[in-house]
């Protein structure tokens, strides 16, 4: 293992996972039922669960891996094997910028969730940003094989592409602090958002009453 997989896989990783999910966790509308796509070995999943009880999540991926956090499922990349509006809500953590085309996953979420969609992925807004993130995508997943498409897009596109399924973001968060001290100048900036969109039922209101979850993840 060269330093910098030493480096990601034994801090930053290991940070991602437990601020992440404390933002996703406060996304993710009271008592769910949550699919993860593209879930990987449920690290995340497991994370989250472990921050809302009062969660039921399940997972898939194109590769179920033999060991994994929660139960996963495979799929074929493109088509959710799911009924329609067959889960609450479903859940895609850095997944879409690694399709060639994300508005296929996203139809595919429409159709089955009932209450919410929950986002964790990246904008391309900034000065280098499409060069910051493409180093960060082979840092982090290069050396998995995982399919590096780098189909990164502006805050806009990804509001326009949920107006298209009828999908308003009721909740937007950008400053996510994934990385420490002065890393998070270059690599947090303006690059990532987690959002939940949302197609009736759950409210603001009932996410803040989630009183298991930090409001502020910390630091």
């Amino acid at each position: 293992m060269n330093p910098i997989d030493r480096i990601h896989g034994g801090y930053v990783f290991d940070r991602r996972v437990r601020v992440l999910s404390d933002h996703l966790a406060w996304a993710i509308p009271k008592d769910a039922s949550v699919l993860d796509v593209g879930c990987g070995d449920g690290a995340m999943a497991k994370a989250i669960s472990g921050r809302r009880p009062d969660l039921k999540i399940e997972g898939i991926d194109v590769l179920v891996r033999e060991k994994t956090h929660v139960p996963v499922a495979e799929f074929d990349g493109s088509s959710i094997p799911r009924d329609d509006q067959s889960v609450d809500v479903a859940l895609f953590v850095d997944v879409l910028h690694h399709t060639e085309d994300p508005m296929i996953l996203l139809r595919e979420a429409r159709r089955v969730a009932r209450k919410a969609i929950v986002i964790k992925d990246h904008t391309r807004n900034g000065v280098l940003a499409g060069a910051t993130l493409r180093f960060m995508d082979w840092v982090g997943n290069a050396r998995h094989g995982v399919a590096l498409p780098y189909n990164y897009w502006p805050e806009m596109r990804w509001r326009e592409a949920f107006g298209e399924f009828g999908l308003e973001a009721e909740m937007w968060r950008a400053k996510l602090g994934l990385y420490p001290g002065p890393a998070g100048w270059v690599f947090d900036r303006s690059l990532h958002f987690v959002a939940r969109l949302a197609f009736g039922g759950g409210s603001e209101e009932e996410l803040n009453q989630v009183n298991s979850v930090k409001n502020k993840p910390e630091a």
